[in-house]
């Protein structure tokens, strides 16, 4: 029996059935007097060198972070989104303010009554920081976009100062990517990490890849019906590769995403071409390739060029190759041991090790890998008593994490930040898409209607920049 049934060749991180089980699916002593007045008078010159926030770090309070904006480690700072003045304000402010609440990283506070400016033009801060506000962010449609100020509440003065150019045609998905950029760069002012609400999402419904932006919004196809599996993204956003059935089995497909012009990558023949992945640089295309007994992961150019073989598998299933962020390793899924589990390799497929732990006679099954993007894990599911969990291996230590525990979830891919996770569930009774915050846990929502497959992650779509 095959290990690779005809129902499981689809998935986009391809899981491996071993038996009836199946899923859809990383100073010398003499000059120390001296020496140390030199040190010391260096340092103090250092430090006025310094810009003023940089040096003004208060070391005699409680710990917290200064990025010129100040707060405690471990709390979110309270955000206050000011109406938006200007055609389209409206929908301006609920952008930024829906942004800022799904980077989870402050929290947005309801606007109190009497914030607006009381006398001589200034804002009463006292009572800001009364509502809990820590920052403000102040907003207004110009001719040429939008003008943002974040303004330091405890401070009690602007912290950054931009105005953001817009596209016309307000509503539309470019004019609502580029206020999502202009969000990001406000979280960034204000925590000192960029957000990720200028990145799509893509995924697969009724045979077709559709994407969808990261808040849930603008849902539409990219390709035209048929039978399209398993998409992903080029790094630079512009294209995309997928897999489409056809005469001779299943081919993996790039498409340029403005053009819409396809061509094909899997060069290797005809059967099984499954579960593409672009390289951080966006030079390599990996895939999974087998005809007869087995699957393999070859590696081809991604611009065109003959595919090179990147495992040895002697009969066994190699699915679902995931690079690591300098692009030296791969983290891949393998029936190798018997049973699907997630190993890791160098990029031409030597020094492959297990990644994830098992003990002989447990019903093992660990599949769908996707190393995130600051290199430090790799997330994948995992078959625990009889329903797919997301969970996520730390690679300094291999401890093991448990992300999700409500119903069945399956095909987990990284955010650009490195800190949410998109994947599908059926806790909601169909498979939909759902984010998941790694550090706290909170999930939301991000499609409904059909069922959904397959997601992955764009990198960051930024045109604000």
């Amino acid at each position: 029996m095959p290990l690779i049934s005809a129902s499981t060749r689809s998935s986009r991180r391809h899981s491996i059935r071993t038996g009836p089980t199946r899923t859809s699916r990383a100073p010398r002593s003499a000059h120390v007097a001296s020496t140390s007045l030199r040190l010391a008078a260096a340092a103090a010159l250092i430090v006025l060198a310094l810009p003023v926030a940089a040096r003004a770090q208060d070391t005699t309070s409680r710990e917290g972070i200064r990025l010129g904006l100040k707060y405690e480690l471990g709390t979110r700072p309270g955000v206050l989104v000011l109406p938006v003045a200007g055609a389209g304000g409206d929908s301006v402010r609920a952008i930024l303010q829906r942004d800022l609440d799904f980077g989870d990283r402050v929290t947005v506070l309801p606007a109190g009554a009497d914030v607006a400016r009381p006398q001589g033009g200034r804002f009463n801060y006292d009572l800001l920081a009364k509502l809990g506000a820590a920052a403000m962010v102040e907003a207004s449609v110009v001719p040429s976009g939008v003008r943002i100020a974040v303004h330091d509440v405890g401070a009690k003065r602007v912290l950054q100062r931009r105005d953001f150019a817009l596209p016309s045609g307000a509503g539309t998905p470019e004019w609502r990517l580029a206020v999502h950029s202009a969000s990001d760069e406000v979280e960034r002012w204000i925590t000192g990490t960029r957000g990720v609400a200028a990145t799509r999402i893509l995924f697969v419904r009724d045979g077709r890849v559709y994407v969808v932006d990261s808040d849930g919004e603008n849902v539409r196809a990219i390709t035209a019906n048929g039978t399209a599996l398993s998409p992903a993204w080029h790094p630079s956003g512009q294209s995309i590769a997928y897999v489409l059935f056809g005469d001779k089995g299943t081919q993996v497909i790039a498409r340029e995403l403005g053009s819409g012009a396809t061509r094909r990558v899997s060069n290797v023949g005809s059967g099984l071409n499954i579960t593409p992945t672009f390289s951080p640089d966006g030079r390599t295309l990996a895939f999974a390739h087998g005809e007869e007994e087995g699957t393999d992961i070859f590696a081809a150019a991604s611009l065109g060029g003959a595919p090179q073989r990147v495992t040895v598998g002697r009969g066994s299933d190699n699915v679902s190759p995931t690079f690591s962020p300098d692009g030296r390793r791969i983290a891949f899924t393998s029936g190798r041991s018997g049973h699907p589990e997630v190993y890791i390799s160098d990029i031409d497929g030597t020094n492959a090790e297990l990644l994830t732990p098992f003990n002989f006679g447990d019903q093992s099954y660990r599949s769908n890998p996707d190393w995130s993007p600051d290199g430090r894990s790799i997330a994948f599911q995992s078959q625990l008593a009889g329903q797919f969990q997301i969970m996520t291996i730390n690679l300094r230590d291999r401890s093991l994490k448990q992300l999700t525990a409500e119903g069945m979830n399956e095909d987990p891919s990284w955010a650009p930040d490195g800190r949410h996770v998109v994947f599908v569930s059926n806790r909601t009774g169909v498979k939909q898409l759902f984010v998941l915050d790694t550090e706290t846990g909170r999930a939301r929502q991000v499609t409904r209607g059909a069922a959904v497959r397959f997601p992955a992650w764009s990198p960051f779509l930024d045109r604000a920049r």
